[in-house]
C-alpha cells in the first residue's frame, strides 16, 4: 500500500486585494499567498495606485458608470471656459483697481470703499430682481440660460475693463458690470443644479457637486496663475490687453456653446415636446434624446432665425396657464362653450388666430399639464391643415396620446412632468341650473 500513513494535502490560502468605488469598476492591486511562507505580489505600479487615489478627488464615485455619457465632454469644455474666465478676471480686475485709484497718492480709502460697496450692492439687488422675473424659467431652459449666464458674465467683465476709459461715469459703468454679473450668479447656480441632477445616475448629485468643486478649484488656481503672468506681460500695453481679452472672450463663448451642445437632457420641456410631437405625427416614431439634442435650439429667442428651417417651433404659438380675465370677448365666448362641453376636463384650450391659450383647472396635476401642452401642440399643428381644429385635435389625442407616451418612455424620456414656467393662474368651471323659464 502506498502512503499508509498518508498526510492530508496541504491547502494554499490566497487573498486578493481589489480597489475601486464600484463593484463593476474594481481593479486587483495585490495577491497575498501563504505557502509555506507569506508572499505578497502587487499588481500594477505604485504610481497607478496613487493616480487612482488622486483621480477620486475629482470624479464621482463609481465613475464613469455613476454618471451620464455626456458628463465627461461637458466637464472638459466647462473647465476650459472656466479657465479662460479666470485669466480674463485678472485683466479686468487690474483695470478696475486702477480706475478706483489703487496705487495713486490722491486716492482715498473711504472713496474706494464706497465705490466698491455701491458696486456690490447693485449686484445684490440685481440678483434678487432677476430671480423674481426669471427664477421659474431657469429649470425648463437650462441650456439656454447656461449660455446667457456666461454671456452676461462676459459683459460684466467688459464693463470693468472699459471703466478706466470713462472716469466721469466710472461708478455707473462699474455698477452696470456688477448688475450683469449678478444675473450670471443666479442663472449659473440654478442651471448647474438642474444639470447635476441630470448627470446623477445613482442618486449621487451631492458627490458630483463636490467633485465639480474640486475641478473648479484646480481651474481657478491655474487661471489665476496664467492671468497674473498675462497681466504682468501686458501691463502698459493697452492694445495687447484688449487683444488678449477679446481673444479669450471669443474662446470662452465657443467653449460654452460646445459644452451646452454636449448635453443630452431626457426631461421634456416646451421645445423638446414640440420637436418630438411633430416627428411623431409625421412618422409615427419617437426621436431619441440624442437626436433631439442635435435638433433643439439653445440660443436666446432673439436668435431664432438661426434655427433649423425643417423644425417649426410650434411651442411659440402656445400660452400655458393664461389668466381668464386676459381673454377678449370672442375668446371668452369660446371658453364658456368649451367649459359647458367639457365639465370634467382638467384643462381648456382656446384658439385664436393660430395662438393656443391653455387654461388649467385648479385641481390639475403635472400629468394634466403635460397632456394639455401636447394637445395644444396638436391643435397648433392642425391649424395649417383644417378649420375644425378642436374636434380633429381631440380625435388625435383619443387615438394616439397613450401610444405617444409609451413610446416616449421606451425611448428613455422622462414623462412625469413638463418643464415649464410656473403656472400661477388657474381656473374652475362648473354648470349651474338657470332660473329662466322656458315657454
Amino acid at each position: 500500500m502506498e502512503g499508509a500513513s498518508g498526510e492530508a494535502k496541504r491547502e494554499i490560502v490566497i487573498v486578493e486585494e481589489w480597489n475601486g468605488s464600484s463593484s463593476t469598476k474594481l481593479s486587483k492591486t495585490a495577491t497575498i499567498t501563504a505557502s509555506p511562507s507569506l508572499s505578497i505580489q502587487r499588481s500594477g505600479g505604485r504610481f497607478d495606485h496613487v493616480w487612482r487615489r488622486v483621480l477620486q478627488a475629482f470624479v464621482p464615485e463609481g465613475f464613469p458608470s455613476s454618471v451620464t455619457a455626456d458628463y465627461v465632454p461637458f466637464q472638459i469644455w466647462d473647465s476650459l471656459q472656466g479657465l479662460s474666465t479666470y485669466i480674463r478676471t485678472m485683466l479686468s480686475t487690474q483695470a478696475l483697481l486702477s480706475a478706483i485709484g489703487v496705487g495713486e497718492k490722491s486716492a482715498t480709502v473711504i472713496g474706494a470703499t464706497f465705490q466698491w460697496f455701491l458696486r456690490d450692492l447693485t449686484g445684490m439687488l440685481g440678483g434678487i430682481l432677476f430671480t423674481f422675473y426669471q427664477g421659474s424659467n431657469l429649470d425648463s431652459n437650462a441650456k439656454m440660460w447656461r449660455l446667457v449666464a456666461d454671456l452676461m458674465n462676459d459683459l460684466g467683465m467688459l464693463m470693468d475693463l472699459v471703466s478706466p476709459l470713462f472716469p466721469s461715469a466710472f461708478v455707473f459703468v462699474v455698477c452696470l458690470g456688477s448688475l450683469s454679473r449678478s444675473f450670471t450668479g443666479v442663472a449659473s447656480g440654478a442651471t448647474r443644479a438642474a444639470l447635476t441632477q441630470h448627470f446623477a445616475l445613482e442618486n449621487n448629485a451631492a458627490d458630483i457637486s463636490a467633485k465639480e468643486g474640486s475641478q473648479e478649484t484646480v481651474a481657478t488656481m491655474t487661471g489665476m496663475a496664467l492671468g497674473m503672468v498675462l497681466a504682468r506681460i501686458t501691463i502698459g500695453y493697452p492694445l495687447a490687453i484688449w487683444f488678449s481679452f477679446l481673444s479669450l472672450t471669443m474662446f470662452h463663448m465657443y467653449a460654452n456653446y460646445r459644452a451646452v451642445r454636449c448635453l443630452v437632457l431626457k426631461s421634456i420641456n416646451t421645445q423638446r415636446s414640440s420637436i418630438l410631437l411633430q416627428h411623431f405625427m409625421e412618422t409615427g416614431q419617437v426621436l431619441s434624446p440624442e437626436q433631439v439634442s442635435r435638433m433643439e435650439h439653445i440660443l436666446p429667442k432673439w436668435t431664432t432665425f438661426w434655427s433649423s428651417n425643417n423644425v417649426k417651433l410650434l411651442h411659440k404659438q402656445i400660452h400655458l396657464g393664461v389668466r381668464v380675465s386676459s381673454l377678449d370677448q370672442q375668446e371668452m365666448k369660446e371658453l364658456l362653450h368649451s367649459a359647458g362641453s367639457h365639465r370634467k376636463a382638467k384643462y381648456l384650450l382656446v384658439e385664436r388666430k393660430g395662438i393656443i391659450s391653455i387654461l388649467m383647472h385648479k385641481n390639475s396635476t403635472s400629468s394634466d399639464v403635460l397632456q394639455s401642452f401636447i394637445h395644444a401642440l396638436v391643435m397648433a399643428k392642425l391649424t395649417e391643415e383644417t378649420t375644425s381644429v378642436h374636434s380633429e385635435s381631440q380625435s388625435w389625442m383619443d387615438k394616439h396620446y397613450k401610444t405617444f407616451l409609451q413610446k416616449l418612455n421606451s425611448s428613455g424620456w422622462k414623462t412625469e412632468r413638463l418643464l415649464s414656467h410656473s403656472i400661477i393662474w388657474r381656473a374652475n368651471w362648473r354648470c349651474e341650473p338657470s332660473d329662466d323659464k322656458v315657454d
